[in-house]
């Protein structure tokens, strides 16, 4: 029988071999499943059998430091995992479930840091988002569901304010997902007192031009990184939203007033990172094709900013809506062009705009 330790090390070491995102643990009554999450798609691993489920997953969070003996409530950690010399580091999330608890394994593998216009498949965009940063005070909010890219656009724009505009910078997360030099990183540590709202005090002390807040997730956060914004401070920071317009309502239920938004917020996005075909060769690409050496995948922005998200925070009831290029024109885009196959499009917007 394989021993708990070497299970462990077998599903890691696969995981980091398929480029999996994540890692899924879950109980069934008869034999636990392990699935791993490859390009936005889950792919059950039948061969990998696991006899002790408690214990791998005990041993999993005994890594994370997390505490082992309680199974009731959800649990969080993180640790990092070595393959081949390269780090990866890993965000353990526990829930209890009807025969077990269910484990999921978020790999952050450390990437070099990409230029934006490598990143997103519009050079337009990125230039617009580029642009955003020589902003010396507000707020800039990044929306999109889990994986999808929000944190990779959020490197590459502190990367770029770093070496072209020479600003000081200084990040809350909750975990580092990319170690770097261009800012000062603060791990997000709520067993030691460490929150958002905590870090992001200490951080205004510091003598910061930009800071760069993880996630939004409570109205205290939220209204301090409203009044960082509007005290001279560029403040960058995402939120799980549907689309652009949805992080206005989110600050709105946070207790944030309309008048603090209008006066701090300076654009949003909504991002999707999909699947890439060659528009001259379709799904595979041929090794002669000038499209060859282009990334797999890559990210699709709808970008609220400028007059229109002035006349958005501004209207009224009765106005006409507000128009402005919303994500899924930007997907009928990449479909028309062929960079991207239609089920994409149905797979990120369809379900949404017409269920």
């Amino acid at each position: 029988m394989i021993s708990v330790e070497k299970t462990a090390e077998k599903i890691l070491t696969y995981a980091v071999k398929f480029s999996a995102s994540d890692v899924h643990i879950f109980p069934r009554k008869d034999d636990p499943m392990v699935q791993f999450r490859v390009e936005n798609r889950l792919i059950p691993l039948e061969f990998l059998k696991i006899p002790h489920l408690d214990k791998l997953i005990s041993h999993f969070k005994f890594l994370a430091s997390m505490d082992i003996g309680e199974k009731r409530r959800p649990q969080t950690g993180s640790f990092t995992h070595y393959y081949n010399g390269q780090a990866i580091g890993l965000r353990l999330s526990t829930l209890p479930a009807l025969n077990s608890e269910s484990l999921v394994i978020r790999l952050i593998p450390q990437r070099n840091i990409l230029p934006l216009t490598q990143l997103s498949l519009f050079p337009r965009t990125a230039k617009k988002l580029m642009a955003l940063m020589q902003h010396s005070h507000g707020l800039i909010i990044f929306t999109g569901p889990t994986g999808s890219g929000k944190t990779t656009t959020l490197y590459s724009l502190l990367h770029y304010a770093k070496e072209h505009i020479q600003r000081n910078i200084i990040t809350l997360e909750d975990p580092i997902e990319n170690q770097t030099e261009d800012a000062v990183q603060v791990q997000i540590n709520e067993k030691a007192g460490i929150t958002y709202s905590v870090g992001l005090k200490a951080a205004l002390r510091h003598d910061p031009d930009i800071i760069m807040i993880g996630e939004i997730r409570d109205a205290e956060t939220a209204k301090i990184a409203v009044r960082a914004a509007l005290t001279g401070h560029l403040i960058l920071t995402t939120m799980h939203t549907r689309d652009a317009e949805g992080a206005i309502y989110r600050l709105l239920e946070f207790g944030v007033s309309k008048l603090e938004i209008e006066q701090t917020l300076i654009a949003v996005t909504a991002q999707r990172l999909v699947e890439l075909y060659c528009p001259l060769c379709g799904e595979h690409c041929s090794h002669y094709c000038s499209f060859n050496n282009r990334g797999k995948r890559a990210g699709i922005y709808e970008l609220l900013h400028g007059k229109s998200l002035a006349k958005l925070l501004t209207r009224s009831e009765v106005e006409r809506p507000v128009n402005w290029k919303r994500l899924k024109d930007e997907m009928n885009k990449a479909v028309a062009l062929g960079f991207v196959p239609p089920d994409e499009y149905d797979r990120w917007i369809y379900n949404n705009e017409n269920s």
